[in-house]
């Protein structure tokens, strides 16, 4: 047994000092820096949108011991993430790997370098599900819960496997009192999207919502029982523009069911920017439908 524990021990330590080459400090907020990870070897660095508190001034700690200026290429905070860059070539990338070959009991390191050294804490994965919206509206592609305890100035650092793999990043910000982690696929899509426009499109309407039940005849024409009333309507927004009014009843959109708000922020993604959308609405009791350009958020 004594053998086994020794052997586990020596190779969970390998793992923090090869995963370990991927991790640096971010320093963006005025308190105890945080965590980064090294996604590509020309210098781009994914982290925590929270921890990067100011646009300038940033500071990247290198595992070799060197601090070096930081710029940021942009952010995304719906889903926790921020991509900086820094002048520094022949940085060693994570190797990532995808959510899907994650089980709940697979033992985990949550690795952070706040300070000069990787630190690291061991968890196993507590729970796994689908894709879940955020409460800022960031499509998440997986759900995936741990127990690790996060330690100030872990946020932004990895979650490695014991291959050393990188299965996502760690963020204390998007829900209360439960470690979760962005998975690798939600990561990829967002540094793609930062690097390629500097921002992540949301797409908006320009109206204020709120759900209400439908009347019986329209429950069963429907086929459901509430839809998204207009309580107030931007001027000169999008919705305003395709002639949507205070008081319409959104039911469908591009042909998805309208019954909460987050089945509009969930649609509403980058893909649809600039997009005619067909709207499907209430008015003076009787269903319309126009088209809707959806603007950029």
């Amino acid at each position: 047994m004594s053998d086994v524990l020794k052997s586990l021990s020596a190779a969970m330590a390998g793992v923090v000092d090869s995963a370990g080459q991927s991790v640096v400090r971010v320093e963006g907020r005025d308190r105890m820096p945080a965590t980064g990870v090294v996604w590509s070897a020309g210098g781009v660095i994914v982290t925590a949108h929270h921890v990067v508190e100011r646009d300038e001034n940033l500071q990247v700690g290198l595992p070799n011991g060197e601090s070096v200026t930081a710029e940021l290429v942009g952010r995304d905070p719906a889903t926790d993430l921020a991509v900086l860059r820094v002048a520094t070539q022949g940085l060693t990338p994570a190797t990532w790997v995808d959510a899907a070959d994650l089980r709940v009991g697979h033992l985990i390191l949550a690795l952070g370098r706040p300070g000069q050294t990787v630190q690291a804490t061991l968890g196993v994965v507590s729970a796994l599900g689908g894709s879940f919206r955020t409460g800022a509206g960031g499509e998440v592609d997986h759900y995936v819960q741990t127990d690790v305890v996060m330690y100030p100035g872990f946020s932004g650092g990895p979650l490695a496997t014991v291959d050393g793999h990188i299965a996502g990043i760690n963020s204390s910000a998007l829900a209360r009192g439960v470690s979760v982690t962005i998975p690798a696929a939600t990561v990829k899509r967002v540094v793609d999207t930062i690097l390629a426009h500097g921002h992540m499109p949301r797409g908006y309407l320009g109206v204020g919502l709120q759900p209400v039940r439908l009347d019986a005849a329209l429950q069963s024409q429907l086929d459901q029982q509430t839809g998204l009333m207009l309580m107030s309507v931007e001027a000169g927004g999008p919705a305003a523009q395709g002639g949507l009014l205070q008081g319409d009843v959104i039911v469908t959109v591009d042909g998805h069911p309208m019954r909460q708000m987050d089945d509009l922020q969930g649609l509403l993604a980058s893909d649809y920017v600039g997009k005619t959308v067909p709207v499907r609405f209430v008015r003076a009791g009787g269903l319309q439908e126009i088209g809707v350009v959806v603007g950029q958020k």
